[in-house]
């Protein structure tokens, strides 16, 4: 690869790439985990998508049926997936291949729940039409249809003991049945919640069975008797029930369960609990996170690391260590709402912090497939900012306040990465912009939709022993704006700051004092974003005029107007030292600006909707853009890399015309000619088959002028017989080029079989295009070949007028007693116009003879018209009509009609 750019010369980026994209894995419904814990397979709306853990690399995504997935579940040997959505289609996949087995329609309704032997080999669906139904995986044939239950199908569980072949069921008619899968008859009936059953569960002694329904309680059923053994109060609608193993799991945080029976729940309260058994303690339970809203849908039993993996009602996956006292461990974010705001935390700005219409902010690990999740507001977080050094991290919510975060994202305890230091309360409507100081630590400014703005001393919070509880002073409040306020922005030398508000003004003020320095009119519309220049006294400004500006700050004077987008600018930001801008819009475009020559020098399209967020990495090679289609695109800067690679192609370029050369002058066509076609130069080909045609030899019977050139035409593949066949198109469309158009398609067409031409991509379009220009060819010089005959006899009677005229005038001379002088004259004449006349007999038999040389009715005639003589193939180049034809006639028979008048004043 040739070398990059000079060093110490700022370069324009031209060109950047989406390399990474976060977007929903998880929209709702079912998740599983394979039981070697390597792969999460998720419902992503009427899709299946399965997933690497540690990479988050998409293994498969299960393409399905235009309607949601209603339930899927996976064999205990990871091999099969059975799935059933709103189709009331069951289908069989194979995880291996990612292929589509089997698929049939089950019931006549949909499938609510489902469930898989321990063997692989059996299936059992429960569906809204109040039947279970049990599958042979292999053969796709029912095995059994149990009736029986009142109502919805909400839970299904086959026992864990092969030998004991029974399967339970839990439906809306608050009944538990047990079916015997051997007499095909229902065992028992129990009875005795008051609400709809979720969960099923079996110990491993195969002897007891637990249920767990939303009338907040879970029952003991002795499965020896079928009855009720005991029923313990949970205090909490339940999802969820599972048995943790026993003996595996020694202690729980200081407490020693290596001898007990226990069961985890979960439910509306968004909190894993794990109880004993056999006495109903509470053994263990979740940290409950503050602000979190979320209930939890599902919980899935981890063996082999002996975790517990909750699914939320908000689309979050939570992996927590049950040995750890329940601590979690891993964070997976299924669905990312509208994405509001954006920014890159971390020294290494590995992280990214993400504000994604929700409490929480979420920090994706842009290295792992991970994210964390800050608590801490209360409702939605709108606006995003951090410190010069990304160790701090400011945010602005809808609950009308602002919190700092310390950041420590090399922790591996979850809880200690982010600390809040304090809050910022105050304003009495949603905060919709905050920024903090650049050179110091010191400040924090926001701005609201009270349409103020607000400077936050800093100073007084610990960071290494920090309180969330601390509330910051201000130092002043300012009536700023007359509208919302949407955007802040601080100088890079912290001694003034810009804002932009819906009142289509931007306003600069002094940051130590607040006092208005200047106010920057001209946008027709609101104002969403400022940004400072890094390096000049200016001002950048995004409207939802569809336009950018540059404003000086020395007079507020507009400097630039940037047009292109759209729709509304939302935000706007500097790069390549303040040469350039960068913007996103409403249109779902991201647009790079040249600022000196106004020119927008590439478009980025990989959003579907309006693209709120932006943030550029400090080292500017990566640009981070999120949008209303929960969609967060990485683009990477490729200026350098195609610089390089243009750089070297040119140098290819180069080696490879040379190269060409040495063909043509050794004469190695084969090689000349494919090497022509691979650099695409079809006016280097068309010289090189004019040179061929002009050079044939005597007696040559190829179709090209040599038989090494048509063995090379008969070797082309199909692809360069293509690219060839699309140069004779453009060759063919003028007569000049006519002659080799035809002989290159003479020689493909005839050393082929019509089979093999079929096969050749395009090549009906390519018929098409020859087919009109070839036909106007042949019909041109098949009149030609007429019009040479009419020559022919036009020279022969001018040749024996001629001999008539002379032989008069030889009579007359001696008669008339002419000089000597005279006479050699006369003799000079007839003996130059019977060498003429012998010349056109000659160059008209050549034509004749050329013409039965080939087979096309094209080429002969284009022979013909070539030797039919120089009066004629001017016109014929420049004029394809008929009219110079009839023209050039009438010139001959006016000619005809001098010679005869001459020679009736001779002979007078």
């Amino acid at each position: 690869m040739a070398a990059p750019p000079p060093q110490g010369k700022i370069h324009l980026k031209t060109s950047f790439k989406s390399t990474q994209t976060i977007e929903s894995i998880y929209t709702g419904g079912k998740v599983c985990i394979s039981q070697d814990e390597q792969f999460l397979i998720t419902t992503v709306g009427e899709d299946i998508d399965v997933i690497e853990i540690k990479t988050g690399k998409k293994l498969w995504r299960l393409k399905g049926d235009t309607e949601i997935i209603t339930m899927f579940a996976v064999t205990p040997d990871g091999h099969t997936l059975v799935s059933a959505s709103r189709s009331l289609l069951l289908k069989t996949w194979d995880l291996r291949t990612g292929t589509l087995v089997r698929s049939l329609k089950a019931h006549d309704a949909p499938i609510i729940v489902m469930d898989i032997d321990r063997t692989s080999s059996l299936v059992a669906t429960g569906s809204a039409d109040g039947t279970v139904k049990v599958w042979d995986i292999a053969g796709g044939f029912c095995t059994h249809n149990f009736k029986g239950h009142g109502g919805v199908i909400s839970a299904v569980l086959f026992h864990p003991d092969q030998s004991k072949a029974w399967l339970y069921s839990g439906a809306d008619d608050c009944t538990v049945r047990v079916w015997d899968l051997k007499t095909r008859k229902a065992l028992a009936v129990l009875e005795s919640h008051v609400s709809v059953i979720r969960g099923l569960a079996v110990t491993h002694s195969g002897n007891t069975l637990i249920s767990g329904s939303r009338d907040k309680v879970v029952n003991v059923w002795d499965l020896t008797t079928l009855k009720l053994a005991t029923t313990y109060p949970i205090y909490e609608t339940l999802e969820t029930v599972g048995i943790l193993q026993k003996g595996k799991i020694q202690r729980i945080g200081d407490k020693d369960v290596s001898d007990k029976d226990m069961f985890y729940t979960a439910g509306d309260a968004g909190v894993i609990r794990i109880w004993d058994l056999r006495s109903g303690e509470l053994i263990a339970k979740q940290k409950e996170e503050q602000g979190s809203k979320s209930g939890i849908s599902d919980v899935l039993y981890n063996t082999t690391s002996q975790q517990l993996v909750s699914i939320t009602s908000d689309q979050n996956i939570l992996f927590f260590d049950v040995e750890n006292d329940l601590k979690r461990v891993k964070q997976i974010v299924g669905y990312n709402d509208e994405i509001i705001d954006v920014a890159y935390i971390g020294e290494e700005e590995t992280h990214l912090a993400v504000a994604a219409n929700s409490e929480q902010i979420r920090v994706f690990n842009l290295k792992e497939f991970e994210c964390d999740l800050i608590y801490g507001h209360t409702d939605i977080v709108i606006c995003l900012d951090r410190n010069t050094d990304g160790t701090l991290l400011a945010s602005g919510s809808k609950d009308n306040t602002a919190k700092v975060w310390t950041l420590d994202l090399e922790n591996e305890d979850a809880d200690e990465r982010y600390k809040c230091i304090g809050s910022c309360v105050g304003h009495t409507e949603a905060i919709g912009a905050v920024a903090l100081t650049r050179k110091t630590d010191g400040l924090l400014l926001t701005g609201s939709q009270d349409r103020t703005i607000k400077c936050w001393d800093l100073s007084t919070a610990d960071l290494d022993e920090p309180d969330e509880n601390l509330r910051f002073k201000s130092h002043y409040t300012i009536q700023a704006h007359e509208k919302d306020i949407n955007t802040i922005d601080i100088a890079p030398n912290d001694k003034v700051f810009a804002t932009g508000s819906q009142d289509k003004l931007a306003k600069i003020w002094n940051l130590q004092e607040g006092t208005l320095i200047g106010t920057c009119k001209g946008h027709k519309r609101g104002v969403w974003s400022v940004k400072f220049s890094p390096v000049d006294q200016c001002l950048a400004t995004s409207s939802g005029d569809r336009t950018i500006k540059i404003w000086s700050l020395n007079d507020f004077s507009c400097l630039r107007t940037f047009e292109g987008h759209t729709n509304s600018i939302l935000k706007i930001d500097f790069m390549t030292s303040g040469l350039q801008l960068v913007s996103c819009g409403s249109d779902g475009l991201v647009k790079l600006w040249t600022i000196r020559t106004n020119e927008c020098v590439t478009t980025l399209d990989n959003h579907t909707e309006k693209i709120w967020a932006l943030a550029v990495r400090k080292d500017e090679n990566m640009v981070v853009t999120g949008g209303a289609d929960s969609m967060i695109n990485m683009w990477e800067d490729f200026t350098e890399i195609e610089y390089a690679e243009k750089k070297a192609a040119k140098a290819d370029q180069v080696l490879k015309e040379q190269e060409l050369s040495n063909y043509l002058a050794r004469k190695d066509w084969k090689n000349a000619i494919t090497l022509a076609l691979s650099l695409e130069q079809p006016f280097r080909l068309l010289q090189l088959f004019n040179q061929i045609q002009q050079d044939r030899p005597e007696h040559d019977t190829s179709i090209t002028g040599l038989e090494a050139v048509d063995k090379v035409l008969l070797g082309l593949s199909p692809d360069q017989i293509a690219k060839l066949l699309g140069y004779v198109r453009d060759w063919n469309t003028h007569a000049k080029n006519m002659r080799a158009a035809q002989t290159v398609l003479n020689a493909i067409l005839r050393q082929r079989k019509v089979q093999e031409m079929i096969e050749i991509p395009g090549i009906k379009d390519l018929l098409d295009g020859l087919l009109p220009y070839s036909d106007r060819h042949f019909q041109r010089v098949e009149a030609l070949t007429v019009r040479s005959y009419v020559v022919d006899y036009t020279v022969q009677a001018m040749d024996l007028i001629s001999l008539v005229g002379g032989m008069d005038e030889m009579e007359m001379d001696d008669e008339e007693g002419e000089e000597s002088e005279g006479k050699s004259l006369r003799a000079q004449r007839k003996t130059e116009e019977e060498n003429m006349a012998k010349e056109r007999h000659e160059a008209l038999a050549a034509a004749r003879a050329a013409t039965a040389h080939t087979s096309t009715a094209t080429e002969p005639t284009a022979v013909v018209a070539e030797a039919a003589g120089d009066a004629e193939e001017d016109a014929e180049e420049e004029d394809d009509s008929e009219d110079d034809d009839d023209e050039e006639e009438d010139d001959d028979e006016e000619e005809n009609e001098e010679n005869d008048e001459d020679s009736d004043e001779d002979m007078e």
